[in-house]
């Protein structure tokens, strides 16, 4: 992630003033890119410390922005904080929500901004539960409306899940894809709304086994970290799951790997046989414990900067082998 090349800026042009609503961890950090791309940002948080805290995260943001290749000094000249939200929104171009997880209350919220903001401003919400057609259910003209959900923190990891609405216009889907590829995201538009999108649901059946094998006491919750990094979480950096089983597959593929009597059957079958998973007082208290005992002990904000740095390299990295055709079976 560098410095937007002359196609993205146009985009980028598109949208000099921004609003972020909400600027808890996820808004600060939308903040700090949108701010590093020149634009324009307008907070609105009621917390009465919004400022001081934003300022902070902005610094601590501001090393990772710099290692990517972005600016990372002066960035609050373009930044202003307005606790009034038809006056927060008045004047903007796009809108990135990042509220409660609260149906009602993002209605709300929605069929508030909608009475103040430009007609032509794009209306993107970093939900990661709540789709698009609930949230603006009280709007008048959902059409510019859906969801663009980072994967945390979004300064960082470059995923957005880029989820429309029934009543979202194709255009504003087309332009928020462009308009994340110019910050230098990887949009990714599903084609339609599920529960906890793709990414959280892939997350969630991970930690679901991950909380199963520390409860039998297969293993503690800093060794399993350990597997993972160490094994598919390398792999899955480079291959996505589909990829890496056509390449278990061997010379066959995938095909190879579901043929009868093969892997695939294997694992069906093992999904089946997926024993029940109970989050009691007892698993709760393991996992706190032997976190607390393991890298609960290291300062969060060390933690934070240690997997900036690390992700940084990688990504750095991964991008020294992405030239054209890399992928390409031809």
């Amino acid at each position: 992630m560098t410095s937007s090349p002359p196609e993205a800026k146009a985009v980028l042009e598109r949208y000099p003033r921004v609003a972020v609503i909400g600027a808890g961890v996820i808004g600060s950090s939308w903040t700090a890119l949108f701010l590093a791309h020149g634009l324009h940002v307008v907070v609105n948080d009621p917390r009465p410390d919004i400022e001081a805290v934003v300022r902070g995260d902005l610094a601590k943001i501001a090393p990772t922005l710099q290692a990517l290749g972005l600016p990372s000094q002066g960035l609050e000249k373009k930044l202003r904080f307005e606790p009034d939200l038809a006056r927060a929104v008045a004047a903007v171009d796009l809108v990135q929500e990042n509220g409660p997880e609260r149906p009602e209350w993002k209605q709300q919220l929605w069929a508030s901004i909608e009475k103040s903001v430009p007609a032509h401003a794009l209306l993107l919400s970093s939900s990661s539960a709540r789709p698009a057609t609930e949230q603006g259910r009280d709007m008048k003209d959902p059409s510019r409306l859906l969801v663009g959900h980072p994967f945390n923190p979004p300064h960082l990891i470059p995923l957005v899940e880029v989820v429309p609405g029934e009543r979202t216009d194709a255009r504003a889907v087309e332009d928020a894809v462009a308009f994340y590829a110019a910050l230098g995201k990887v949009p990714r538009v599903l084609k339609k709304e599920i529960q906890g999108f793709v990414a959280n649901r892939l997350q969630r059946a991970i930690m679901r086994e991950s909380c199963y094998l520390v409860q039998q006491g297969v293993c503690t919750v800093d060794e399993l970290d350990d597997i993972v990094t160490s094994s598919i979480g390398l792999r899955w950096a480079v291959n996505g799951p589909f990829s890496s089983f056509h390449m278990g597959g061997g010379p066959g593929g995938l095909a190879a790997f579901f043929a009868e009597g093969g892997l695939g059957r294997n694992m069906v079958a093992a999904w089946q046989n997926m024993p029940p998973v109970e989050m009691d007082e007892v698993l709760k208290q393991r996992i706190v414990s032997q976190t607390a005992a393991s890298f609960g002990r290291v300062p969060m904000q060390q933690m934070e900067r240690t997997r900036d740095n690390k992700q940084v390299a990688l990504l750095q990295a991964l991008r020294g082998f992405a030239q054209p055709g890399d992928d390409d079976p031809g």
